[in-house]
């Protein structure tokens, strides 16, 4: 297990649509373990295959302690729509709000190929969204209609270093409710 570079906006690489994983073997499992200790070391919510580099569909989401390792995965049923602020290992400093479906159904395979069922709303629906959406090549910039809804969260942190007080009107953007998805 090991940490690995995660790809930068810019990189064609993120762009990778994730191949059909058809082995489950050795490779599929370190792999799964290198984007496991790599989303944690990042630290974020979720990791996917391309943001490493490997054209594959495979990824991870962690929320609340618990690790969901998706291979192959689809989300079959979504429900309601909600309208958050949300980030990106591969365009860290910023976020931006993003609407998606408030909760997901997602069909995968684990490691060994066996077939999972998982459901999450919230933060956890988010993430699934966001992390497929990277086995498509898609980022939560797509959903932008300009590139002027980015806020820069960097800079309002480096704010609250330099004098003490934070940001009036821009709590949100602190980093504290935008989590770093994949």
């Amino acid at each position: 297990m090991s940490v690995r570079p995660i790809v930068l906006l810019g990189d064609p690489r993120l762009r990778l649509r994730g191949e059909p994983v058809e082995s489950f073997g050795r490779f599929l499992h370190n792999l799964l373990d290198d984007l496991t200790h790599t989303m944690r070391h990042a630290p974020g919510v979720g990791l996917a295959a391309p943001q490493i580099g490997e054209g594959l569909a495979a990824c991870v989401v962690e929320v609340e302690d618990r690790l969901f390792e998706l291979v192959n995965p689809k989300i079959v049923r979504a429900e309601g729509d909600d309208r958050d602020l949300e980030g990106c290992l591969s365009i860290p400093g910023y976020a931006a709000y993003v609407t998606r479906r408030e909760k997901v159904w997602v069909v995968a395979q684990d490691r060994r190929g066996r077939r999972i069922k998982v459901a999450g709303s919230g933060l956890l629906g988010r993430a699934f969204q966001h992390e497929l959406d990277h086995l498509q090549g898609k980022l939560y910039i797509d959903y932008l209609d300009s590139m002027d809804e980015l806020i820069s969260v960097r800079a309002h942190a480096d704010d609250d270093e330099d004098d003490g007080t934070a940001a009036e009107g821009d709590g949100e953007a602190a980093g504290v409710l935008a989590p770093a998805l994949g």
